[in-house]
């Protein structure tokens, strides 16, 4: 199965459409150089990840401009596309009271649509957690490998990855690879390494991790996109730059590491 994770960096004098005009043509040419089975996206890049004053008249609904654009741009590229994120407008109000989401979608080329709402929003009690409603559900889903059987992948988000129990009902849900989009400030970069290592190593999983790089709203974001092996390998691993990663990963590597070492086996909890 071939992964191509798009690490894209952006500043604040990009407009949304010139984003969304530039990432789509990167998509098509990964695609054609590359022929990946699944291309990822980071979280957030088109409304950008910390400038909160923009999202409110950036929200779109799940049927709106964005994810039309990104399904249709999956057909056309002919792969499987982990969008990255967007900010939704929720069709009412939820639990605490807001109607924007932090929402994920992947779509594949066949135009068959998955969408996670973020469940862990960062921010200590500001940003996320004062603008945006809390996802409810685990998520995942199966994708087409490029071999004979499909592959089921989890869904998260970013700040999502300091909180292993999500991972566990993943595991639970049959994931044997983990998404993660994000926009992982420069700052904590190397908890961002360090988790998405341990995710794989406790999880038996493939772990992809796709953040950002650039400056906006006057913070550098890490970069640092990885792959990793159920082993806790590192199989590739960006810079601080705008970079694409191009990463074979054979699915079938998740069962041989849990039958050789059956860890998971010994859980009690």
């Amino acid at each position: 199965m071939r992964i191509a994770a798009i690490q894209l960096g952006y500043d604040d004098d990009e407009s949304m459409p010139e984003r969304i005009e530039r990432v789509s043509g990167l998509v098509r040419e990964v695609s054609d150089e590359h022929g990946p089975d699944l291309v990822v996206l980071p979280e957030l890049w088109g409304p950008t990840g910390f400038d909160y004053r923009r999202w409110e008249g950036l929200a779109e609904a799940l049927n709106g401009p964005w994810v039309s654009a990104m399904t249709t741009l999956a057909t056309d590229a002919g792969v499987t596309l982990h969008a990255g994120s967007f900010i939704e407008r929720l069709p009412e109000a939820g639990p605490d009271g807001r109607t924007l989401a932090n929402t994920s979608v992947l779509v594949t080329a066949q135009g068959g649509r998955t969408a996670y709402r973020k469940i862990h929003r960062f921010g200590f009690g500001s940003g996320e957690p004062k603008l945006l409603e809390a996802g409810t559900e685990v998520v995942t889903v199966e994708i087409p490998s490029g071999a004979a059987e499909p592959v089921t992948v989890g869904l998260s988000t970013c700040y999502d990855l300091r909180f292993p129990e999500l991972y566990r009902q993943q595991l639970d849900a049959g994931a044997t690879v983990f998404l993660v989009p994000a926009a992982w400030p420069a700052a904590r970069v190397a908890h961002w390494t360090l988790l998405g290592r341990a995710r794989a190593v406790e999880d038996q999983a493939f772990v992809v991790q796709c953040n950002t790089a650039g400056t906006h709203a006057r913070t550098e974001m890490g970069g640092r996109s990885q792959v990793v092996s159920p082993s806790g390998e590192v199989l590739a691993e960006a810079g601080s730059d705008e970079e694409v990663l191009v990463v074979d990963i054979d699915p079938a590597v998740v069962l041989s590491t849990r039958e050789g070492f059956p860890v998971l086996a010994d859980r009690h909890l």
